[in-house]
């Protein structure tokens, strides 16, 4: 019984002092290009689809229509296009990252499914909105308004089925984003307005 026990308290100390060295002195997969853990989306996805089903909202609160769309669109060009890739042009290394970023405007091997069309909008809005960690997708809370998050959620949501041709031009690329004004432009036109400016009136003594 004695035996047994040690082996039991042996067993619980020396299997952390091994994860542990093999973490410092072996070679976990930490690049792009290794094997993942065995059971690794299983392991990491169970905890994620759980917290999801539990926070997301099941009803949006705007209309899927073209007000919704080409907003929508507009965001997903500037905010999420470099890693999921334009309408008929994948990213050039969303493919590449780990896990790979889903090209939202492919269709699915199996089926007509586009993107994330086939999931729920509260679930992509949950991704939006929170990000995920670890896999480069981040967090839009502080960065997209609560009304573009539901825009670019709704357009998403409706990846398979016909789109506002303006929607489509932005998603494709066509439609370029407005340029950048140049701030040191705006200053200069700022002072030049201001030494242009009349003179106030000088007060009468």
């Amino acid at each position: 019984m004695g035996k047994f026990l040690i082996g039991i308290v042996l067993g619980i100390l020396l299997v952390p002092l091994v994860a542990i060295a093999w973490f410092h002195f072996g070679h976990p997969p930490v690049a792009v290009a290794d094997p993942p853990f065995p059971m690794e989306k299983k392991i990491t996805g169970i905890p994620l689809h759980a917290r999801i089903d539990a926070e997301m909202i099941s009803t949006p609160p705007i209309q899927a229509d073209e007000t919704a769309f080409v907003p929508g669109a507009q965001v997903y060009r500037d905010q999420c296009a470099a890693c999921h890739g334009y309408h008929g042009k994948p990213s050039s290394f969303g493919g590449q990252m780990f896990p790979s970023a889903p090209q939202l405007w492919e269709k699915h091997k199996n089926g007509n499914t586009v993107g994330v069309s086939d999931d729920p909008p509260g679930e992509t809005y949950w991704r939006v909105a929170n990000g995920i960690r670890l896999t480069g997708m981040p967090s839009y809370k502080k960065i997209l308004t609560d009304t573009e998050m539901w825009q670019v959620t709704l357009l998403l949501a409706n990846a398979d089925k016909p789109l506002p041709p303006a929607a489509v031009d932005i998603v494709s690329g066509k439609t370029p984003p407005p340029p950048v004004p140049d701030a040191g432009a705006q200053a200069v036109a700022k002072g030049r307005a201001a030494a242009l400016a009349p003179l106030p009136a000088a007060k009468k003594p």
